[in-house]
């Protein structure tokens, strides 16, 4: 095997696992930003306000508005005025956006699945014990 440096072997995994997932999200409508969205927003268990949504997704406020856009569009969440501030919009998850968001989960499920068959129950155990140690140091 060459010598590869363990960020970019990552960086390949983890480019491969995304177009997976892109690819199993396609037939679903959603982009991955409209599929991290709906996740931002079934994990809240609440409305969250735009300024929020768009701090959970670490993408600037105006950079919220097309994703929420789309999705309202297609009946997956919807505004609501804030009854705390009037100058602040509620997005919330409508029950569409819940399974919208359940299917999303699923391909992504389905990518790693696909992604890591060629390792064994065991190794793909102590592949995600070592990928959560290596989490661990930041959460």
């Amino acid at each position: 095997m060459e010598d590869v440096e363990l960020s970019e072997l990552m960086h390949r995994v983890s480019r491969r696992l995304r177009h997976g997932y892109v690819r199993r999200l396609e037939p679903l409508g959603l982009s991955p930003g409209q599929a991290r969205a709906l996740r931002v927003l079934a994990d809240a268990g609440r409305p969250l306000r735009m300024v929020r949504l768009a701090e959970e997704l670490r993408i600037v406020p105006r950079s919220v508005t097309p994703v929420v856009d789309a999705l309202e569009e297609a009946g997956l969440v919807r505004r609501e005025a804030d009854p705390a501030s009037r100058r602040s919009t509620l997005v919330v998850l409508t029950d569409e956006g819940r399974q919208a968001d359940e299917r999303s989960r699923e391909a992504r499920r389905q990518a790693g699945r696909e992604l890591f068959a060629v390792l064994s129950d065991e190794q793909r155990s102590q592949l995600a014990a070592l990928l959560d140690q290596v989490d661990e140091q930041f959460r």
